[in-house]
């Protein structure tokens, strides 16, 4: 199957109400080990990503996901919105100019996705960040040959599950070592929602 500019559209509105109904739960996971605000970043973030996609015509996918990019850099305070944003402009880059996404533009572009938040977060795959979803995602997909929502759910699930278990390496959390263990990175659990809400608008299309 591809992916049509509504698909995609659908996809990020279903993430904006996640972040929307999660708000106070993200929040909780970054006063644990970070600055407290991730939940109210990602909120507000992709509430604007809503009003953006909701009042624009797109005819293309890549438009649909550079215009989320540019919101969430310019919306989203903190870490969140330059790493989030790079993410989806990486996305956008790759399916620049393509009508619909199939499941071989959209696996590289999120591949390129994985890297550009390696290169921006200055992070490699074990170090407890959204790197430790967009990777393992980024090579799950890579190896498959076409969608399916209820994979990409369970394994973006798995993949962010596993940041529990890491001691933290970069930002606000590193600070505190090994008494970062036991908490799931925020980042992560964004991360998942993300391919969550995407699994779910494969599952309707399917």
């Amino acid at each position: 199957m591809e992916l049509q500019p509504q698909d995609i559209k659908q996809w990020l509105l279903h993430a904006n109400q996640t972040f929307q109904e999660n708000k106070g739960y993200l929040t909780s996971l970054d006063q644990a080990i970070g600055d407290g605000d991730h939940g109210i970043n990602m909120a507000r973030g992709f509430q604007e990503v809503e009003k953006k996609l909701e009042s624009t015509e797109y005819t293309n996918v890549g438009d649909v996901l550079k215009d989320t990019a540019m919101t969430l850099m310019s919306k989203v305070g903190g870490a969140s919105g330059p790493l989030f944003g790079t993410a989806f402009l990486k996305l956008s880059t790759n399916l620049k100019g393509q009508d619909n996404a199939d499941f071989k533009g959209f696996a590289e572009g999120i591949t390129a996705a994985a890297e550009g938040l390696k290169q921006r977060g200055k992070a490699e795959k074990g170090e407890k960040t959204m790197v430790d979803v967009w990777q393992p995602m980024s090579e799950f997909l890579q190896a498959q040959a076409d969608f399916s929502g209820d994979d990409i759910e369970t394994e973006a699930k798995k993949a962010m599950e596993t940041t529990k278990d890491m001691s933290a390496k970069k930002g606000r959390a590193a600070y505190l070592g090994e008494r970062s263990v036991g908490h799931l990175d925020p980042g992560s659990v964004s991360s998942y929602y993300l391919f969550s809400a995407l699994a779910e608008v494969i599952n309707k299309g399917a």
